[in-house]
């Protein structure tokens, strides 16, 4: 398996992955894909932190980081993140997830936020973001509201986290 960046002639088949992923079998307008299309044309996601997993020549997975905020301050959104099913429980997440947040500390970001299972991705380093001050934008979100930290984290900024305008469009 390879990571790489994506490149735009991937657009299509990353809509697909995450079709597959979140909607099962012959699942039509997923959420998830319709945000990725949607951070794009609001040009919300971070080209440099869009990656695509490869096994052979099929893009097997995707993870995108979008621009956010705390309280006004720049920051980071991940999400989604999305593998086909057939290649699910292989490692494929992970990879992505390492790739992403290794890349994600070398621009110099001091951390990412995301809404997701505590127990994967605990995996990763991810805490309960209100332990740290960021609090989500929706309180009932609470252990599953989540941030990793990364080299440049400072203990700030804190407040209030507002993921890109294309979240609150679906």
């Amino acid at each position: 398996m390879l990571v790489r960046r994506e490149v735009p002639e991937d657009r299509d088949v990353v809509g697909a992955v995450h079709t597959a992923a979140f909607g099962g079998p012959g699942a039509r307008d997923v959420p998830e894909a319709r945000l990725v299309e949607l951070l794009r044309v609001a040009a919300d996601t971070v080209p440099e932190l869009s990656f695509v997993a490869l096994r052979g020549d099929e893009v097997v997975g995707h993870v995108t980081c979008s621009r956010a905020t705390v309280d006004g301050a720049a920051s980071l959104g991940l999400g989604p993140l999305g593998v086909l099913p057939g290649d699910q429980r292989r490692g494929v997440g992970s990879a992505l997830m390492h790739t992403v947040l290794g890349a994600a500390d070398a621009l110099g970001a001091p951390a990412v936020v995301l809404l997701g299972d505590p127990a994967y991705y605990g995996r990763f380093g991810f805490v309960r973001a209100e332990d740290l001050g960021v609090l989500p934008p929706e309180p009932a979100w609470g252990r599953h509201f989540q941030i990793r930290t990364l080299t440049a984290w400072q203990g700030a900024p804190v407040g209030t986290f507002r993921y890109a305008p294309a979240f609150s469009q679906l």
